[in-house]
């Protein structure tokens, strides 16, 4: 008989990364696209509780001096920046700045000291320069949040992997169009490329960290 696969997963992938020393809580693509019932991506519930939240994170990294990234999409008319992915992906014309749904999600304008990385393709750290500005503040520990969990999320988690950081995801606060999707994706991130924690863990975690500057080496 097949092994069962929750068996056979628990043995090739059951180990824990963990959470390191020095985390980044990243912010990823919570835009109004997602958010408004007219436009091609709009996801529903997937995106309302997932912003929930990652707003309640974003307070208690705020709170202990945990450095926060925001990420946005963004192109020129005609999409220029996005290349092979703008020709693919027919809804990126949403993230054409000055359009309506290329703005923040409700609640999640930037904030003093935070930062903001502009962005042409899935991952969070493809053609950006946020790898090296998370080296240059000592991270170790990249907690991933956003939208979508199959998309933008999972190629920054596997890019975050490849760079050299442990990669953990909320899963509460990242979401997708359909729960099958974000399921599947959150399954497969934990098994191979992070660890994907619920809510309440990360709190939790970010609750024993002692308050400092935001942006302190070490």
């Amino acid at each position: 008989m097949p092994e069962d696969l929750t068996l056979n997963y628990a043995r090739a992938y059951g180990r824990r990364a963990g959470f390191g020393r020095r985390p980044a809580l990243v912010l990823i693509d919570f835009a109004m696209a997602y958010y408004d019932p007219g436009c091609p991506l709009y996801a529903g519930e997937g995106a309302e509780t997932a912003l929930a939240s990652a707003l309640r994170l974003r307070e208690a990294a705020h709170r202990t001096g945990v450095p926060v990234v925001l990420t946005r999409v963004t192109y020129s008319p005609g999409g220029v920046e996005g290349g092979r992915f703008w020709d693919k992906a027919a809804p990126l014309s949403c993230f054409v700045a000055g359009e309506a749904t290329a703005g923040w999600a409700p609640g999640l304008e930037p904030r003093e000291g935070e930062i903001v990385v502009s962005k042409h393709y899935p991952s969070a750290f493809f053609g950006t320069a946020l790898a090296p500005m998370l080296t240059r503040l000592g991270i170790d520990n990249a907690i991933l949040t956003g939208l979508t969990t199959s998309g933008c999320v999972r190629a920054s988690c596997v890019d975050a992997m490849s760079h050299g950081f442990l990669a953990t995801v909320v899963g509460d606060a990242c979401g997708d169009r359909h729960p099958d999707p974000h399921r599947a994706n959150l399954f497969d991130m934990d098994a191979k490329y992070a660890d994907v924690v619920g809510e309440a863990e990360m709190l939790e975690h970010l609750a024993t960290l002692a308050p400092r500057r935001a942006g302190a080496m070490g």
